[in-house]
């Protein structure tokens, strides 16, 4: 399996938090839920962090069976579709997004 991560690195502006969830709920997630060979999306948002760590106030997680299906996945019209409702959010979020995959090694059954 392969996950890729988008860690939101930065704050959501004081007061936007709940609007901030409720576009990811309502506008993103049904996006993400359509991407081609997508077999899981979770949405974390963060409770607390070491001293002096950065802050990662939200986190995407989304898992494809293979690189060739995140590959598809990400060269698809629901994709772009998906970036560009995300300006949407951004105008809540000061910081930037960083992508990171992994290729899950080991799991619980």
């Amino acid at each position: 399996m392969i996950v890729r991560q988008a860690f939101f690195e930065g704050r959501i502006h004081a007061g936007s938090e709940d609007a901030f969830k409720t576009y990811v709920s309502e506008i993103l997630m049904p996006m993400w839920l359509k991407f081609p060979g997508i077999r899981e999306v979770r949405v974390l948002y963060a409770v607390e962090r070491d001293e002096g760590a950065p802050a990662y106030p939200m986190v995407l997680w989304t898992v494809y069976e293979s690189r060739e299906a995140l590959a598809q996945a990400l060269e698809s019209p629901v994709r772009y579709e998906s970036r560009e409702a995300t300006r949407g959010l951004m105008e809540m979020f000061e910081g930037h997004i960083h992508h990171h995959v992994f290729d899950l090694a080991l799991q619980n059954p």
